[in-house]
């Protein structure tokens, strides 16, 4: 029996811009000299989907996983055969959203992890949702795979939801001063690399530039999500 062709399961409007970054990297990052060389994609941008930090900080009662399933279970009829999700706190409700379908779902948390690893990082610090650092995927992540790691002081976290809830996701400028104080907390802490384990941080990365001291999550899950079509990415 033939193999499946890949195609590529978006779930995104996770925030909407973060989903159409993901996109927009499969496509840069796609060793491709035609439109015909590049992943097959379908693309789930439902913005409405409730607040998925509210919900697991018990902030809200609209549970954003019955839309979550709806949606992936609606890109595999459309085709998909892997889903990704270009959004970390999302990943509370991995293995629930996993074992309810028939396709596999890429792990931005674990893939992300690995990377640092790989790395040879033994001490990683989180920037991430309150949400995500509630649902303690990443901590979880890290004991697993034997690596320390370094989460905000209460103040800097509370600074860093409002970087994001309050900056990038209304269109914002940053303010790249505080968030650089922040992550100077998380090496006085002795991480040696910190995570951006939320994908509006990401795109400070892309409109802003940063070192190698962030590991980019939606990077990681990018390039995972190529190979993962039998491809090898190219630009990173």
């Amino acid at each position: 029996m033939t193999e499946k062709h890949p195609v590529v399961g978006i779930l995104g409007g996770l925030g909407p811009m973060a989903g159409v970054y993901f996109y927009q990297m499969l496509i840069e990052h796609t060793p491709a000299r035609r439109d015909q060389d590049h992943l097959d994609v379908v693309l789930s941008g439902r913005a409405t989907t409730p607040d998925r930090t509210a919900y697991i900080l018990n902030e809200s009662r609209e549970d954003p996983f019955t839309i979550m399933e709806q949606d992936a279970q609606n890109l595999v009829r459309y085709g998909a055969t892997m889903i990704a999700i270009p959004c970390n706190t999302a990943h509370y409700f991995y293995d629930q959203l996993a074992r309810s379908l028939t396709v596999p779902v890429l792990n931005m948390v674990e893939l992300t992890v690995a990377q640092a690893k790989a790395q040879g990082c033994t001490r990683r610090g989180i920037l991430a949702a309150s949400g995500t650092v509630a649902s303690c995927t990443y901590p979880r992540a890290c004991r697993d795979a034997g690596l320390g790691y370094g989460l905000p002081s209460q103040r800097d976290q509370d600074a860093l939801m409002e970087i994001i809830y309050g900056q990038i996701k209304p269109g914002k400028p940053v303010d790249l001063e505080l968030f650089r104080s922040i992550a100077a907390g998380l090496k006085d802490q002795g991480c040696q690399r910190a995570v951006l384990g939320c994908t509006e941080l990401s795109l400070i990365k892309r409109d802003y530039g940063l070192d190698d001291f962030f590991i980019d999550s939606s990077e990681v899950l990018a390039r995972e999500t190529i190979r993962a079509c039998g491809k090898e990415p190219i630009g990173f």
